[in-house]
């Protein structure tokens, strides 16, 4: 045989054997192209938020970011975050649509009252808010406590919502691991720095600099203890998840990490039969907050799943 067709022979060898390999490792890959979150670019995205008073009396904070003709999607951050959870994927989506990230009543900059926090509630400040900004349906993306937001949205506003995209989302409940414990002894003012709140940001400190990680904190910090217990009592405890869920007419997409012990296999299996076609995508490498641990890998599946028409 000729050297330069072995040559070629070994090559393609080579080359099918790093596609084979490739789908395994691509969720621990970042991209390049993935900006740095540094402290100028935190502040920037903090500066841009504004506010709004609802017709029901609500104060929402907002980031109204990309093109007004570009497709709206509206981002919704979990439990005691805030818009700021999706700065990693906001540059990334920002290219191609008009981008709404909310603070949820009683999060962030938005207002704090000392009632009404279930999902409808969360749910209907987001469809008066569309309402508020002129937008009569747009793609509803939502994380953890936010999917089930966006979920709710779904299943009450069915006009609202064009597409669905539920990530780290349960039909059932999500696992406490003890926290609830915690949450009953939590008391103000609750230190930004304390051994509570590092280990409840663990995993953000793991994977994301301190200038990201310390404003989460300090964020969740100012969220005054009964607020945390409303929120997890009214929203996430003892909720039903699994009524509504044939209501949703949405095309949807299921995003999960395999390494997620927040969801457990009954509450996935309930949510992806509970919608009817609901996609699914599964990283295996990545957990709860797999789009701030793989941004591009995330913001794919996203993009991918709405250019389908």
């Amino acid at each position: 045989m000729p050297v330069i067709s072995l040559c070629n022979r070994v090559l393609k060898l080579a080359l099918l054997l790093a596609c084979a390999i490739l789908p395994a490792q691509i969720n621990a890959i970042p991209s390049a192209a993935e900006p740095a979150l540094t402290a100028e670019r935190i502040e920037n995205f903090d500066s841009r938020k504004t506010s709004i008073v609802l017709s029901n009396g609500q104060t929402i904070a907002y980031i109204d970011a990309g093109s007004k003709q570009a497709p709206a999607i509206v981002l919704i951050h979990g439990y005691t975050d805030s818009a700021r959870d999706w700065l990693p994927v906001e540059p990334l989506l920002e290219q191609r649509f008009r981008l709404i990230i909310v603070d949820l009543r009683g999060h962030g900059a938005s207002g704090k009252p000392e009632c009404c926090y279930t999902r409808f509630d969360f749910a209907y400040d987001i469809e008066l808010l569309l309402r508020s900004l002129q937008i009569r349906a747009a793609d509803i993306v939502g994380h953890s406590l936010g999917s089930i937001v966006a979920q709710t949205l779904a299943e009450v506003w069915p006009g609202r919502a064009r597409r669905l995209i539920l990530i780290s989302s349960t039909g059932t409940s999500f696992v406490t691991q003890g926290w609830l414990t915690d949450l009953q002894r939590l008391d103000d003012p609750i230190d930004p720095d304390s051994r509570f709140m590092r280990n409840w940001w663990n995993q953000s400190i793991a994977i994301n600099p301190e200038a990201f990680s310390s404003r989460q904190r300090r964020d969740a910090a100012a969220i005054p203890a009964r607020l945390w217990r409303a929120i997890a009592d009214q929203s996430l405890v003892a909720t039903d998840l699994q009524t509504l869920l044939p209501r949703v007419r949405a095309p949807t997409l299921l995003i999960w990490g395999a390494r997620d012990t927040l969801v457990t296999k009954e509450g996935r299996e309930v949510l992806r039969t509970g919608i009817a076609g609901a996609r699914v995508r599964i990283f295996d490498s990545l957990g709860h907050d797999l789009f701030w641990e793989n941004p591009s890998a995330v913001t794919s599946a996203i993009t991918d799943f709405l250019a389908v028409r």
